[in-house]
């Protein structure tokens, strides 16, 4: 199929089948980078109530940036991947400090900010400000592995850029965009998914007793009951949580990497709290 018979046929299929969302087609940069931090690795299905419910309780970039962090890792539970709050937040404050609580539409600016690499950068500028931003996220990639590189496995991403690239000529980056994510989505759930023809695709580990159920289940346990409890507490009440017991060693190891990602931190009382400069002044 050559450029101009695919942009044609994802164009159609979107002229009828747009999905709407809250962060779509919105004038608000700030909604914009909201919702691509939190739709990562989170199905949109679980990201909209979850969006509507933050913005509602952080309507501008000043009121997230001035928050403390573990009010909003409190708001950001039942999404996962507590690192991304955190990074949205740090993001926000920086935002305010450096570009005066304007998002920034240059996509070295966006990177340059916390927990955003190229593609959410790039995804930010698209959508917030219709750059002609060239990336690729997992519902793109299933397009182009559909259409052109049917038949053939272990595609490298460098594979797919020139097509992406070629592909953007001529359209609206940010409806462009939309199109073919709204057509990935269809592709997975009526053909076998086309990402496994990648390279980069990696099989969903299982959650039940995983090392993400342990550190939700730590901060969910410290932002619904108490910001800091004894560790001898903090076991007791994660292993109540998850519904089973969990080795000491494991439940250290996990402390320890969340305390290094400076989303905890553990006093000299074996106390272990929410790490929050403007809660704990540390």
């Amino acid at each position: 199929m050559d450029i101009v018979a695919f942009q044609e046929t994802i164009n159609a299929y979107y002229a009828t089948h747009k999905r709407a969302f809250p962060w779509r087609d919105v004038s608000n940069p700030y909604y914009v980078l909201v919702s691509e931090i939190m739709l990562q690795q989170t199905q949109t299905y679980r990201v909209e109530p979850k969006f509507e419910q933050f913005i509602a309780q952080f309507p501008t970039i000043n009121d997230l940036a001035s928050a403390p962090l573990v009010t909003v890792l409190f708001a950001w539970q039942g999404l996962g991947y507590n690192r991304r709050a955190k990074f949205l937040h740090k993001a926000a404050q920086e935002i305010v400090a450096i570009h005066n609580g304007h998002v920034p539409a240059e996509v070295p600016h966006l990177q340059a900010l916390s927990g955003l690499g190229y593609a959410t950068a790039s995804s930010v500028a698209a959508f917030a400000y219709n750059v002609p931003t060239v990336f690729i996220e997992t519902n793109i990639r299933a397009v182009f592995l559909h259409f052109f590189f049917n038949g053939q496995d272990n595609i490298h991403d460098k594979q797919l850029m020139p097509l992406v690239t070629s592909a953007l000529e001529g359209q609206d980056p940010r409806q462009w965009y939309y199109a073919l994510m709204d057509y990935g989505v269809m592709l997975k759930k009526t053909h076998p998914n086309p990402s496994r023809k990648s390279k980069h695709h990696v099989k969903q580990s299982r959650f039940e007793g995983s090392d993400r159920q342990i550190r939700g289940a730590i901060i969910r346990v410290l932002t619904s009951v108490s910001y800091s409890l004894p560790y001898d507490t903090l076991v007791a009440m994660v292993c109540e949580d998850v519904g089973r017991s969990t080795s000491d060693k494991k439940l250290a190891t996990i402390v320890r990497k969340l305390a290094d990602e400076g989303l905890l931190s553990v006093d000299g009382n074996d106390h272990v709290q929410i790490y929050d400069r403007s809660v704990y002044g540390k």
